[in-house]
């Protein structure tokens, strides 16, 4: 279940049984078809970067998408795809927090 106040999730290329998910360009893939989803919308050329709110990354090794929450309230159908992506091939997802910056020696 993802908590509503969740600002992003990494969907990690992983299975719930540890398995890694193919094909290996999956996270980019994914990321590419969603690259028209972005604030302001659409528009020529858009196609060609990634969407600030579906992001492809590798973490600790492991292909992962960043999906941020803005994709939510501004495409819900597109959010809607992601998530079930995730949940049909059996990815995790677990929920992103923030860390305070550590403190500053003087």
């Amino acid at each position: 279940m993802v908590s509503p106040n969740s600002q992003e999730l990494f969907i990690q290329g992983t299975t719930r049984d540890g398995k890694t998910f193919r094909p290996s360009d999956w996270a980019e893939r994914l990321a590419g078809v969603m690259s028209q989803f972005r604030p302001g919308g659409a528009y020529s050329g858009s196609h060609l970067s990634y969407s600030p709110w579906c992001i492809p990354t590798t973490l600790n090794g492991t292909k992962c998408v960043v999906l941020h929450a803005d994709l939510r309230e501004h495409e819900p159908m597109a959010w809607d795809f992601v998530i079930n992506f995730a949940k049909d091939n059996d990815l995790q997802i677990a929920e992103a927090c923030l860390l305070p910056d550590p403190p500053r020696k003087a």
